[in-house]
């Protein structure tokens, strides 16, 4: 989490900012944005550097050339330089580079990457040379080799706008997409989508998870890597400064030609927009749920699966129409989607336990999306089957993540259940005869399983409460005798104490 020197040097930055004369936020944050877009790319290009030197082998994939116009290009080069000759250059040379990045340099009309084409719109608006040189002198001293760093910074950023997003969004934390994407484990062959990007911070969880866990295969041929950058990452919404951020952090992480682009995803499908229904093996989202749109405005295909104009019902239909016949999805829900009582709730829920599989809850503390939202949620894990499957649903109640669940969210990784959930949910695939696994868990522990028919017979309430048991400390209480005996005493005691200062007073 944000730090309180890094939480200063923010504030200082955004202070001389807005006195320089930036005064919309969201401009603030992508002009930031860019400025550490591009400190990264240096500190990317410095490590190719030093692997080259130490296998005294060329650079790898550089991102600047050797010559000197390439060169001057980096942070660690013109940060150094007068403020006028630092502004001619960022605006000048370095934006018109970042821009470009990505391109197919063989034919860069025909196959431009998603990055540039979110960029083409990106403008430079440092309002001064002394503003930029200012920034860029405070930027320098935030190290951004941790990768947590840059989500640290845009989540801290993003709270100074408001408390959500004017669409009801809000930054995921970065462990919570974690143990989304440990739990489902995605694989090279896998399709991964986000209905509702944002940043982006699931498909490159989704990378960083490949990365480590097949990168040999990933890396095979040049076949393999163009399926990993090209046909691997999909991402869709509809606010263009979140699209450019998203595509900088997946260019950032290695992944060069994402699928990112602009799009409503509720929205009814124009007649030029292709069918995507049943297109991705594996959907990971925190949608945002801003509440209720206009039956006109949705798509109609979305309507004849479910009868609501409630976003958080919408889009767990929208994840069944785009998922294939055994893709599987991990969405973060609003509790009320496990318990709401209108028709519209009971038929969707009906719907993934009887003609899905419905294959766990985790139900997460209300703190966990602090400071920016208090509502109580929970992940949903699903596969797509059209012919159900559901037969007994797993549950697990987490009640710390490692972090405080107050405003401040104050780290506390000796309180975390994560590693627990994780760990639980891989022996999931149990078997009972032996007496492994889940299956023999109580309702009274943080996880345990639950058979369709019992939650069919409850309406199908995916509440967690609804089936975990409550174990009650048997209290003892003295008998009302010796109660009465010891009220007495007392007031016994009482009474000589008022004489005695009765006798003080006089």
């Amino acid at each position: 989490m944000i730090t309180g020197e890094l939480k200063s040097k923010i504030d200082k930055i955004w202070d001389t900012m807005w006195s320089g004369g930036v005064s919309n936020p969201l401009s603030v944050i992508e002009q930031l944005t860019y400025l550490l877009f591009i400190k990264r790319l240096d500190e990317l290009h410095t490590l190719k550097e030093k692997k080259a030197n130490r296998l005294r082998k060329p650079i790898e994939d550089p991102i600047f050339g050797e010559d000197a116009a390439q060169q001057a290009l980096r942070w660690s080069h013109f940060k150094d330089t007068t403020a006028d000759v630092m502004f001619a250059t960022v605006r000048d040379q370095v934006f018109p580079f970042m821009k470009t990045l990505g391109q197919n340099t063989a034919d860069a009309e025909a196959a431009q990457s998603t990055y540039s084409q979110h960029m083409k719109d990106a403008m430079f608006m440092m309002p001064s040379p002394r503003v930029l040189s200012n920034v860029v002198d405070q930027l320098d001293s935030i190290d951004m080799s941790d990768a947590d760093t840059k989500g640290d910074l845009y989540e801290y950023m993003l709270g100074k706008i408001a408390s959500a997003g004017q669409n009801g969004q809000f930054r995921t934390p970065r462990h919570i997409i974690k143990l989304m994407v440990d739990m489902t484990a995605p694989t090279p062959k896998d399709a991964i989508c986000d209905p509702a990007c944002g940043t982006a911070g699931f498909l490159v969880a989704a990378s960083e998870y490949l990365n480590a866990h097949h990168r040999s295969e990933i890396y095979r041929d040049a076949e393999s890597r163009k399926q990993y950058v090209e046909e691997t990452f999909f991402g869709f919404d509809f606010d263009n400064t979140m699209l450019r951020i998203g595509s900088m952090n997946m260019l950032l992480h290695g992944v060069d030609n994402p699928d990112i682009r602009y799009k409503d995803s509720l929205a009814e499908r124009s007649d030029n927009e292709g069918d995507d229904s049943e297109t991705y093996s594996l959907i990971l989202a925190n949608p945002p749920f801003a509440g209720s749109l206009d039956y006109e405005s949705t798509a109609k295909d979305l309507q004849r699966m479910v009868k609501t104009k409630k976003t958080e019902l919408l889009f767990i239909a929208l994840f069944l129409r785009l998922l294939q016949t055994g893709g599987r999805a991990a969405v973060i829900v609003p509790d009320g989607v496990l318990f709401g009582s209108s028709n519209a709730h009971k038929a969707l829920r009906q719907m993934i336990v009887e003609t899905h599989k419905l294959d766990g809850i985790v139900s997460m503390p209300s703190g966990v999306f602090k400071p920016y939202a208090g509502v109580s949620t929970a992940i949903l894990f699903f596969t797509k089957t059209n012919k159900g499957g559901t037969d007994k649903v797993w549950f697990y109640d987490m009640q710390a993540d490692g972090f405080s669940l107050d405003d401040k969210r104050t780290a506390q990784p000796d309180k975390s259940d994560l590693p627990d959930i994780l760990q639980r949910w891989k022996n999931v695939p149990f078997d009972s005869a032996q007496g492994t696994g889940e299956a023999l868990r109580l309702r009274t522990d943080k996880s345990f399983l639950v058979p369709k028919a019992e939650i069919a017979a409850n309406d199908y309430d995916l509440s967690i409460n609804r089936y975990k048991e409550v174990k009650h400390e048997k209290v003892t209480y003295d008998a009302p005798k010796v109660i009465l005996e010891r009220l007495a005493k007392l007031e016994e005691e009482i009474t000589k104490g008022q004489n005695v200062l009765k006798g003080l007073l006089g």
